[in-house]
């Protein structure tokens, strides 16, 4: 089904970047060409890196009120995984800017809970080295938002 829906955003974008109507009509020279060069870099971006920008991502969330669905991992509780960036302490511990400080610590607990070393002694040695990286960036995520 994502392969379709692909598909279909790629069809979509290439007949809109084709089509004479657009945002900014095509008989404006170099200017009527903006939105249509636009709408081509997103789709390229895309391909390339398979999420859609983060600016384009924050923007649909603003518009819908969702979190951005570009291609970030989530996990069960529908939280994004901190594909978007490591430094951001938000994007790691999975929660929007502006979050309240019982909603921060709510998603420091889950994500402790999920990724403390001793939950993951079971798993194999290179898991339990990604789980303590990510344990250890969640804890200083929490201590910057503190």
């Amino acid at each position: 089904m994502k392969k379709i829906l692909l598909i279909l955003a790629f069809v979509l974008g290439l007949v809109y970047i084709v089509s004479p109507v657009d945002l900014i009509p095509d008989g404006f020279p170099v200017i009527g060409w903006i939105d249509d060069i636009f709408v081509g870099w997103v789709l390229g971006y895309y391909l390339a890196h398979g999420r859609l920008p983060v600016f384009v991502s924050r923007f649909l969330s603003g518009l819908t009120g969702k979190r951005p669905v570009s291609g970030e991992k989530s996990d069960a509780t529908g939280r994004q995984e901190d594909t978007i960036s490591q430094d951001d302490p938000y994007a790691v511990l999975g929660v929007l800017p502006g979050a309240s400080a019982d909603e921060i610590r709510k998603a420091y607990q889950e994500m402790v809970q999920q990724y403390h070393p001793d939950k993951v002694s079971h798993l194999g040695r290179e898991f339990q080295e990604l789980a303590r990286e990510k344990f250890i960036r969640i804890q200083e995520a929490y201590e910057k938002l503190k």
